[in-house]
Order: C-alpha cells, then structure tokens, then sequence
C-alpha cells in the first residue's frame, strides 16, 4: 500500500512540475557526459604531453654534433681529473642545449663543465659541492673502464644522451642512456672493468612500477 502511494506522489509530482523529474534526469546525464569528456581531454593532455617531451628530447638528440666521448674528452682538456658523468640536457632549464660534464679532480673537488654541443668548446665551469666523493672514489677502484669508453660502448646502441656513474648497490656500474633516430630511448649497464655491455632491467621495472602508479 505505502509503496503505490509513493508511486501517485512521484506521477503527481512530474505533472506538476511540468516535466522537472525528466529535466532532473537529463541534468544528470549531462553531468555525466561533461565529466567523460573532462576526463577524456585530460588523458589527450597527458599523452600530447609525454609526445612533446620524446620529440623535445629527440630534438636535443639532432641538435648535437658532438658525441659523449667528444664531449668528455673536451671537458677533461679544460679540467683534468675523473669523469663521472656526462648528460645532454638543457641549461639552467633555457632553451639552450648543453653538455654537462662532472669532473672529479684529484684534489677531491667536483668541477662541472659546460661543452658546446654543435662544436666541443667548453662554455664555462664551476665547482659543486658533493657529498659522495668518498663513494665515488670506492666504486671506482679497480675500474679499467672510463666514463668516455662506456660512452663509445654503448654508442652501438643508439645515441648516447647520458652516462653516469652507478655507485649504489652492489653492482657497480656505468649507466649510460641511448635513444634511436625515432626518439625511442633505452637504458643500458657498462662493466667497469670489461667494458660489457648490457641492457639496465632494472631501471625498465621501475618505469614499469611508475606507470602501474
């Protein structure tokens, strides 16, 4: 009985409303498409945004004549000591596309030196302050491979945007960074006394974990 009662109040209601129950109705689904649509756009954005990063990235790629080892034989002319890493990468988040080249001297002091990618020349250098130095020092020991022969090893991969010392964990390593003429990039592992080559899974699982995110 309180069932058909409620019934005849809602009929009731619509008539009187002139119709509100299905202006109610269509509200909803209207709310319902503008937030399809919202979301839609939103995952459009990311994905032109992650585009525009890989052609940013492939464009730093061209835009350089001068390859890593290049680069970090360049730096060590201007400071001699170890070189710990070398990175293609924007300048001071500019336009402007740099070598970074970090240089461990013998004197414990880190120097990062600025090379001119479409010529070799050294742009400028500064000293930074680090605090694993000591680190540095102990995964190096005993290492017959340099940053700049890591570099030429892996350039049978790809191009060579970066390369950098690895010396957490147990296994001790060069990390070097390539990326093939349609922008795809792959992370690789060179032994520091072989020379050895091979590809970094472990950097590929957390890129993994990070898109599961």
């Amino acid at each position: 009985m309180k069932r058909n009662i409620v019934i005849a109040a809602v009929t009731a209601a619509a008539l009187i409303g002139g119709g509100t129950a299905t202006a109610l109705a269509t509200t909803g689904d209207d709310e319902g498409s503008a937030r399809q649509a919202a979301n839609t756009r939103l995952s459009d954005d990311d994905g032109r945004a992650d585009q525009d990063d890989r052609d940013d990235d492939a464009a730093q790629v061209s835009s350089s004549d001068v390859t890593a080892p290049e680069a970090i034989a360049s730096a060590l002319k201007h400071t001699s000591g170890t070189v710990v890493s070398a990175e293609l990468d924007d300048e001071d988040d500019s336009d402007k596309v740099v070598w970074n080249v970090d240089v461990l001297s013998g004197d414990n002091t880190w120097h990062s030196v600025s090379v001119d990618p479409s010529n070799g020349k050294v742009l400028g250098a500064h000293t930074d302050d680090e605090d694993d130095t000591a680190q540095v020092r102990a995964a190096l020991k005993g290492s017959s491979v340099t940053a700049e022969e890591a570099a030429k090893a892996a350039a049978g991969k790809g191009v060579v945007t970066s390369v950098g010392l690895d010396e957490d964990g147990k296994d001790k390593s060069w990390e070097a960074e390539t990326r093939k003429s349609g922008g795809a990039e792959q992370d690789w592992k060179v032994d520091l006394k072989s020379g050895k080559v091979t590809p970094d899974h472990d950097d590929a699982q957390d890129d993994d974990a990070d898109d599961q995110d």
